[in-house]
């Protein structure tokens, strides 16, 4: 890639550097600039632009993001439509981000245009929640270098980064006791083991208290293992010692094996794992009775996923170990409420489906069949294979021949009993049906058949409003179409607008924060107003 100063009048497909402004328009960092760029940047006197030029062998940042990003995802993972050289990979299921640390380092290792950031490995997470994010530094990689991340990826036996989904698991608990050990003690700490288990979507099935003895322990872990409860939790009222302990010598006593004491975890040392056939035993430290973080958490999640838990992996665990100075961390049953990482922003799809169509004469567009299947439903097909949830669609002109035409689609309908006055009052419509939920509204018009889902990707995978990024609208050529996503914060200023207008005035009031999205087609541009365009499209085989 050749990066530097370039002479304007032979800057034509160059990517700028840095964003100008130039006679009210403002060409954002990363566009890529057309003929018409370059004249207006002539005739506003700039002589030359700091920009990028792509060589042989270079491979452009979001093609090479995605690109590593696709080599890395395993199960229960997605990735988003990589966007200004970010490809960003989320969880699709709670449970368990299981991230091969390992190969992360040997890709960042690779060279300094190609970096992958992840969560921490075995961080519970929930579906949406982002996983790891690829970032190409700007506006290239060269093309070995992205094949050797990727090969670097494919190389394992599992994938860098995947979610072990958390099941439903059966929980056995014993609880030994002392004749000095209260009653109130043991009553809490099933509490705790309890509020522990239901945000890893586990239960409590059985409770054994008994002596605090070996052989107690080994008929309690019996009784437990024939309700079917797995794994089997064993809280000694005194802390374990050592291997021979009460509670280990229980657990071999009833046919069982420990596989490792102790942990460099704080809290948390005292803790054992050991097994009986297939079935996890573990030995708990006893600040365990607490609902803070500690050690025993680090292995419990990962039983309840089904992730093995070896003896080298707990002797593993010291780096990052020291958890009780750390007074911030949420507890347990905070850990699954309100994570505070970036999601999946959601974005929900209106196509808006209520106009008249006057231009058609009698017919109404959006019941028009182009090979056998009515427009509007050809537009909501493409909204519902994009990401845009939930697909909202607002009616208006004869409304039950709309709904009919898109029967058995998962789309929710909206009626706009005031469609004659014009597009505003879909717009109200639309946006009045949203949960509170909802990031942003992608709006679509319901006679724009050659949209295909991939245009709609795009625009969702530019939005993000914390980076300046709370309009995103499609551009071809430096001309902008449709269909446009507009973020939360501007939904009680596109209610206010009034008659058969859209909102389009507003993308010119923040232009500040307004993203324009390079497609490669004329999609965008193209919606069926009268007889001749529909029969052009139907001539032309879409």
């Amino acid at each position: 890639m050749k990066f530097g100063r370039i002479a304007t009048e032979t800057a034509e497909g160059a990517i700028l550097a840095h964003s100008i402004a130039v006679s009210g328009r403002r060409y954002k960092k990363g566009h890529v600039l057309g003929a018409d760029d370059v004249k207006r940047l002539g005739e506003a006197g700039h002589a030359d632009v700091m920009a990028a030029r792509l060589e042989p062998g270079d491979v452009a940042e979001d093609r090479a993001a995605q690109t590593v990003a696709d080599a890395c995802i395993g199960p229960g993972a997605k990735t988003n439509a990589a966007f200004t050289g970010r490809c960003n990979l989320y969880a699709e299921t709670a449970g368990v981000a299981v991230i091969d640390t390992e190969r992360i380092d040997a890709i960042n290792l690779v060279d300094e245009a190609v970096t992958i950031a992840t969560v921490p490995a075995f961080e519970t997470v929930e579906p949406g929640q982002m996983l790891a994010t690829v970032k190409i530094i700007p506006f290239a990689a060269p093309e070995a270098v992205v094949e050797a991340c990727a090969q670097i990826a494919r190389q394992g036996v599992a994938p860098v980064v995947r979610v072990a989904a958390l099941p439903q698991r059966d929980v056995g608990l014993v609880l030994t006791r002392l004749a000095e050990t209260k009653a109130s003690v043991l009553d809490k700490t099933v509490a705790t083991v309890e509020s522990r288990l239901a945000p890893l979507g586990s239960r409590l099935k059985a409770v054994v208290r008994c002596p605090h003895h070996e052989e107690a322990v080994r008929r309690a872990i019996g009784e437990l293992l024939a309700k079917g409860c797995a794994p089997v939790l064993v809280f000694g009222a005194s802390a374990i010692t050592d291997r021979n302990d009460v509670v280990p010598a229980g657990i071999v006593a009833a046919g069982g094996a420990v596989d490792h004491f102790g942990m460099p975890v704080d809290p948390g040392n005292l803790l054992l794992v050991g097994r009986l056939g297939q079935v996890p035993v573990i030995g708990l430290p006893g600040c365990a009775r607490s609902p803070k973080l500690n050690g025993f958490d680090w292995v419990l999640r990962r039983i309840l996923a089904g992730i093995a838990v070896e003896r080298r992996d707990i002797m593993l665990m010291g780096g990052g170990g020291l958890l009780k100075e750390f007074a911030g961390r949420p507890q347990p049953r905070e850990a699954r409420t309100a994570p505070a990482v970036p999601r999946v922003p959601r974005i929900a799809g209106l196509v808006l489906a209520a106009g008249q169509s006057r231009r058609m004469g009698r017919i109404n567009k959006l019941l028009a069949e182009i090979d056998g299947i009515a427009m509007v439903a050809r537009v909501v097909d493409t909204v519902l294979r994009s990401q845009a949830r939930p697909v909202i669609v607002v009616t208006g002109h004869q409304r039950e021949d709309v709904e009919r035409a898109l029967a058995g689609r998962d789309v929710s309908f909206v009626h706009n009993p005031d469609y004659a006055a014009g597009l505003s009052g879909s717009l109200k419509a639309g946006l009045g049906a949203l949960a509170a939920d909802v990031d942003g509204a992608l709006v679509c018009l319901g006679d724009m058949p050659r949209l295909g889902p991939e245009h709609l990707d795009k625009l969702i995978a530019a939005f993000n409003p914390s980076e300046g990024r709370a309009i995103c609208v499609p551009t071809r050529n430096g001309k902008r179409g449709n269909p446009v996503l507009w973020g939360r914060q501007f939904f009680a200023e596109i209610r206010d607008i009034a008659g058969d207008v859209g909102a389009r005035h507003l993308i010119g009031e923040y232009a500040e924060i307004l993203r324009e999205v390079a497609v490669d087609d004329d999609a965008i541009f193209i919606d069926i107003d009268t007889p001749q365009a529909l029969a052009e499209l139907k001539s032309a085989g879409n």
